[in-house]
């Protein structure tokens, strides 16, 4: 997720919601149409760098040499030991994956949140609606981002054997199995549903504070989308470490316990992660996580936000002029 910031003009054709301000009806823009636009531009994440420290810092037993305190000696060290380039790595994988997963992820959430909330509360915001619709839309996101997440964090690894993506998705695919590619996609919903349920419900909360007339207001937007990240990612850090655990299948902690094979399962994942570090390992690496969402949130919403707005507010003037 992320881009950079347009600046912003406000107009009486500012949308907010599942309406235009101005009192136009049936202006919201094609939910696809505003989505693909939105991937198109944001799917490369600048924050893709800090991502590689999440995935380190949460390893519970790491090498000595991959042993960080935060997330700038994570950072420092990386560079300085691995090469400039090494915090970008897998970055290829997550910008294949990320266009077709944010389109559908984008409008199903549109669509569904704007089905719901007429539903359940004629003309106004739901909270229940946006976790819902977040929710499901989760459960296509996170089918074609599954895999090319297992492949990113792989490669993330330190001392990683694979060279590049492909080697890595087809030596996964032969030692493995395809079922590897889906391994942690049960942990990955169960930790994904809930945060984007407090994400979702986070941000139109602090819309409803900051941005009340719910216009295109770019600062407003930033700053609920950072919020929004910022509590998610707090609140789920558990359940992304033992995801993290299943996609790496982190061989030094697995033989530590006498694992053989490979580890599977959310209960399994739980048990293994509190017997290597206790009530403290569940939440390894929460200070990079809530780092790396903070800007990742905040510039994906300000995006969406502008092309929903810059769409919404051509389709009214192509209208009034005709």
């Amino acid at each position: 997720l992320g881009c950079a910031r347009r600046g912003g003009l406000v107009s009486k054709f500012a949308v907010g919601g599942n309406r235009a301000v101005s009192g136009c009806e049936h202006t919201q823009p094609t939910p696809w149409c505003s989505a693909s636009l939105h991937c198109a531009f944001t799917s490369p994440c600048p924050a893709m760098g800090a991502a590689q420290s999440p995935t380190r810092m949460q390893s519970l037993q790491p090498d000595p040499k991959a042993q960080y305190r935060s997330v700038y000696e994570a950072l420092k060290k990386m560079i300085l030991t691995e090469g400039f380039w090494r915090p970008l790595r897998g970055i290829n994988v997550t910008m294949l994956g990320a266009g077709p997963a944010h389109a559908m992820y984008f409008a199903c959430y549109e669509k569904m949140k704007k089905s719901l909330s007429d539903t359940i509360q004629h003309g106004g915001n739901s909270h229940l609606a946006n976790g819902i619709a977040g929710s499901v839309a989760t459960l296509l996101h996170d089918a074609v981002m599954n895999p090319a997440e297992v492949v990113k964090q792989r490669m993330q690894m330190f001392n990683s054997p694979y060279k590049s993506v492909w080697q890595c998705v087809r030596t996964v695919q032969k030692t493995e199995g395809f079922g590897a590619f889906y391994r942690s996609y049960t942990t990955q919903l169960t930790m994904n549903i809930p945060f984007q349920a407090i994400h979702f419900i986070t941000y139109e909360f602090m819309q409803e504070r900051v941005n009340p007339r719910r216009e295109y207001h770019p600062l407003s937007h930033v700053c609920s989308g950072a919020v929004a990240g910022a509590v998610a990612a707090a609140a789920t850090t558990p359940l992304d470490v033992c995801k993290t655990l299943l996609n790496t299948q982190e061989n030094t902690a697995l033989s530590s316990l006498n694992i053989t094979g490979h580890l599977s399962g959310m209960a399994n994942a739980f048990r293994t992660v509190y017997q290597l570090g206790g009530i403290a390992g569940y939440f390894r690496g929460v200070q990079a996580r809530v780092i790396y969402q903070i800007p990742s949130t905040a510039i994906a919403w300000s995006v969406y936000e502008f092309f929903k707005y810059f769409l919404t507010k051509h389709k009214l003037e192509k209208r009034t002029s005709l």
